[in-house]
């Protein structure tokens, strides 16, 4: 599956343009964690230039399941030239949780399907070149309680095997959850049973994904 996403948000999209023969070409990017969120996002677009000829995107969104869903649209360009290539281009570049909108103003000249395809497919490039891109890294959550004199030391080693708190709940203990990548789970594990002589026991929980960039 793909292992990279796109971190700029939908009301910050990673954006470029360039003009081909006259048309102007808009490529607009942004996370999303639904084909809904990719759709909400490209009327968005929409309403912001209503006076262009075509909103042209592609979407690909990984489910709860891990399967590789994908959406596209020409938008009114001939079949294949727009929504086509920008989907190839975030294929091309292992891409997933996001979407990629190209909007066309019109310019007179018309640039042929071979011509729409490397417009369209450089305008999705420029986005995604613009984009914060990470990567997606299979973690594991832990759950870890501590006192507090622990909590430094501890903060320590899970930067140490690039780890990151999700929560913490202070009470008459503390009470974290972390979540670290999976290739590093028996370092952390090991580590923290050395650091507190055995008497700090991460409880090994689900696994998830984690953007890291």
């Amino acid at each position: 599956m793909p292992h990279r996403t796109i971190l700029d948000p939908a009301d910050a999209p990673a954006h470029d343009a360039f003009v081909e023969k006259k048309s102007e070409f808009i490529g607009d990017a942004c996370h999303v964690d639904s084909l809904d969120e990719a759709l909400a996002f490209v009327e968005r677009i929409r309403e912001m230039h209503p006076k262009s000829r075509h909103v042209a995107y592609a979407a690909l969104v990984t489910d709860a399941d891990g399967r590789l869903m994908e959406r596209m649209s020409d938008d009114g360009e001939p079949s294949g030239t727009a929504g086509k290539p920008i989907l190839d281009v975030l294929r091309a570049n292992d891409l997933t949780d996001c979407v990629v909108a190209v909007t066309r103003y019109f310019g007179g000249i018309l640039l042929g399907s071979g011509g729409l395809i490397r417009a369209y497919s450089t305008g999705a490039s420029m986005a995604v070149k613009a984009a914060r891109v990470a990567d997606i890294v299979a973690c594991r959550r832990y759950a870890v309680t501590l006192d507090y004199a622990q909590l430094g030391t501890f903060s320590n080693l899970l930067a140490g095997v690039t780890g990151e708190q999700e929560t913490a709940d202070f009470t008459d203990c503390v009470r974290v959850v972390v979540i670290v990548p999976m290739g590093e789970c028996e370092r952390f594990e090991s580590r923290v049973r050395e650091a507190f002589n055995a008497a700090v026991v991460p409880e090994a929980g689900d696994q998830v994904l984690r953007a890291v960039g």
